[in-house]
């Protein structure tokens, strides 16, 4: 999402990775599975006072709402790939939220940390973080990954370090792409090199936008939006925000997913959507 700083950080009160203490299993084997596996993790929640803000054209109605902040594993047998990082772990730590400057309420309830050492995995366990894009509220625990190989689309971080800062982006924390061992893509990549896992690309709401498409054995494909669309309702209407880089890339982009998906009789899974994440099973489930 194209906002100020101190208007993404956020909780997701949506249960799509948590459970009660006592009912939390042992920890998985961090022991690469034989097939592939999708999990949902809970990465926040952004109160958002107008929600005409993620119209098209991003006209105001007046009428409240929320984002949810999502993140997802995929296990693989050659690896751990994170999708997006979410917002801080440091807002777990205020447990009744905090409201920026603007009026928006911004909590994490349960940190990303937290939700991997569920499965039994160390951030340094991790062998690939792919990120949508660099917005606060996908790249806000990045630095945890230093040591495993960032995908992010060359133009993404050319476009996100550059002087001034474009708004939206806290450059802290995703410092560690100077350090870290980042891939720099041009195009779309094919992660494991088999086909099911592949980066697409899909610019129009940052320079260098991308979405991921899995293809599971049961399951089937999804392909995970990153802020390609924000609701179902700009998903389903063709609908740009107007805080979007590109009216014209976002449509476009739009239209290449459906036409895939179309293709491939897969589903769209937006990051932001409730109803969308409701779908999914809560962890430590998964899709295979």
């Amino acid at each position: 999402m194209r906002l100020s700083p101190s208007l993404l950080p956020s909780l997701f009160v949506l249960s799509i990775g948590g459970a009660c203490a006592r009912n939390v299993p042992p920890p998985a084997s961090t022991q690469a599975p034989a097939e592939l596996r999708l999990y949902a993790l809970d990465c926040g929640r952004i109160d958002v006072p107008d929600m005409g803000f993620f119209t098209d054209g991003s006209k105001p109605s007046g009428q409240p709402g929320f984002l949810p902040v999502s993140c997802f594993l995929i296990r693989h047998p050659q690896g751990t790939l994170l999708w997006d990082t979410g917002l801080d772990d440091v807002l777990s730590q205020s447990p009744d939220g905090v409201t920026d400057a603007v009026g928006m309420r911004v909590h994490v309830r349960r940190g990303l940390q937290a939700q991997l050492a569920q499965l039994g995995l160390k951030p340094s366990d991790v062998r690939y973080v792919g990120f949508s894009h660099l917005h606060a509220d996908h790249a806000g625990n990045a630095n945890v990954f230093s040591g495993a190989t960032w995908l992010v689309q060359r133009k993404e971080l050319e476009w996100a370090t550059a002087t001034p800062t474009p708004l939206g982006v806290d450059a802290a924390k995703f410092s560690s792409w100077k350090e870290a061992k980042v891939e720099q893509l041009d195009g779309e990549h094919d992660v494991f090199g088999d086909g099911s896992v592949r980066i697409l690309t899909t610019p129009g709401h940052t320079p260098g936008h991308q979405s991921l498409k899995v293809t599971l054995p049961k399951t089937g494909t999804l392909v995970l939006s990153g802020d390609l669309c924000h609701t179902r309702a700009n998903w389903e209407n063709h609908a740009v925000p107007a805080f979007n880089t590109s009216r014209e890339q976002t449509l476009t982009s739009i239209g290449q997913v459906q036409a895939l998906l179309g293709h491939a009789q897969g589903r769209f899974i937006v990051q932001h959507a409730p109803e969308d994440l409701r779908t999914l099973p809560a962890l430590p489930a998964y899709l295979e």
